[in-house]
């Protein structure tokens, strides 16, 4: 595929304002090249397959090689008749903790424009897949559950969450933007929930993500194992009896009253505001022994101003957009987000909170009010003609949600 000139060009000025020294890079970083069957492991049960994310010491962050792998995995498994259902989980103390951001860092230092515009392709094209999936999907989400881990598991059938589940979106505080199909599950939440988890990055647990409908089933981490049994020994491709084999080893929720969702009443009405500023003041003149609305303000002047700007537009455009209209607009964002078109949050993001970890990056634009319209509108316009847009198989698959 040809690639814009202004893209590549771009991609290469962000390298020469960011070549700093990678020794205290993360371990996650350093397994670029492993094997993608390792990375992505497979049981194979009587009726149905499991999909395994393993990289656990990366917190089985998602990088080219895991995507590319996950795809075509997912794609042989519709097409096979002796395989009824899907399932998908994390090694380790996490499900998938999202893009391996550190690594796409990288890739930009290293002037690796296509590599970095697979990933975004790959990764979206398997989000719509799964969104589109005609086989009925489980994916156990115990432990973290951030950004593009999301993506990939949410648009699937049931979603088990658990006591050990801590689901977010933190990317605003890296300068980056809620992707992977974020703009179309948080929009989607109880009233302006969605914008309140994209511009905060704020985290729910199993129970709260219960609440909310962002999953369909919670069990114990103790009991995990029975239920993965449980299902494993199904012989079947019928959503109702998956359902209700899940159901059998679920357990009752309650709602902590301290929950954010029991904040929802103050979140719609700070939330709904035009704009982050209006949803600042209104946070500033909330009554101030109101613990949450601190605590939002805190991470709202933590993160990107210019990555606020551009969630909250991706989130509202979002609730009348479709699944791959979402996703090909996310495209968009992503690729001009990386590419230092307008700014270098990204770059500079990940560097402070991820790699040098001194959490004080130097946002360009600092403030929201030098953030203007047309610095937003830049994350959302077309690519260049030489760059193609991202192309998903819409005429052919019907989204499940």
């Amino acid at each position: 595929m040809q690639r814009a000139k202004g893209f590549e060009a771009a991609l290469k000025r962000c390298v020469n304002q960011h070549h700093r020294a990678f020794s205290a890079q993360p371990n996650y970083a350093q397994h670029h090249h492993d094997d993608p069957q390792d990375l992505v492991m497979v049981e194979g049960r009587t009726k149905s397959r499991a999909a395994i994310l393993n990289r656990p010491s990366a917190l089985n962050a998602l990088n080219t090689a895991m995507v590319s792998r996950l795809k075509r995995l997912y794609e042989s498994w519709e097409d096979n008749p002796d395989i009824g259902f899907v399932l998908m989980k994390g090694n380790g103390r996490a499900f998938c903790s999202g893009a391996d951001a550190v690594t796409l860092f990288q890739l930009v230092n290293q002037g690796k424009v296509e590599e970095c515009r697979k990933f975004f392709e790959t990764l979206y094209k398997f989000v719509y897949i799964q969104g589109t999936y005609l086989k009925p999907h489980v994916a156990i989400l115990d432990g973290i559950t951030m950004g593009g881990g999301a993506g990939i598991s949410l648009p699937g059938m049931f979603r088990v969450v658990t006591d050990k589940t801590v689901f977010c979106n933190p990317e605003a505080q890296i300068g980056f933007h809620p992707d992977a199909g974020a703009s179309y599950y948080l929009s989607r939440l109880p009233g302006y929930l969605g914008e309140y988890l994209a511009l905060t990055g704020d985290k729910l647990n199993g129970v709260e993500m219960i609440a909310c409908g962002l999953a369909t089933h919670y069990v114990l981490n103790a009991r995990l194992a029975m239920v993965e049994e449980r299902v494993g020994k199904l012989v079947t491709d019928e959503p109702s009896v998956i359902k209700a084999s899940l159901a059998e080893y679920g357990d009752l929720v309650n709602l902590d009253r301290k929950s954010i969702l029991a904040k929802l009443e103050g979140i719609d009405r700070c939330f709904s505001h035009d704009t982050v500023e209006e949803i600042i003041d209104a946070l500033e003149a909330a009554d101030s022994y109101d613990e949450w609305c601190t605590t939002a303000l805190k991470k709202l002047k933590e993160a990107s101003p210019l990555s606020l700007k551009v969630s909250l537009r991706s989130i509202r455009e979002g609730r009348f957009e479709s699944l791959h209209q979402c996703l090909a607009r996310e495209y968009r964002i992503s690729l001009n987000g990386i590419s230092k078109r307008v700014s270098s949050d990204f770059c500079e993001g990940v560097w402070a909170r991820l790699v040098e970890k001194d959490f004080a990056p130097k946002w360009d634009p600092p403030s929201l009010k030098e953030v203007s319209k047309d610095m937003v509108d830049c994350y959302f316009s077309p690519l260049p003609e030489v760059e193609p847009e991202l192309e998903l198989p819409t005429a052919s698959r019907e989204p499940f949600m």
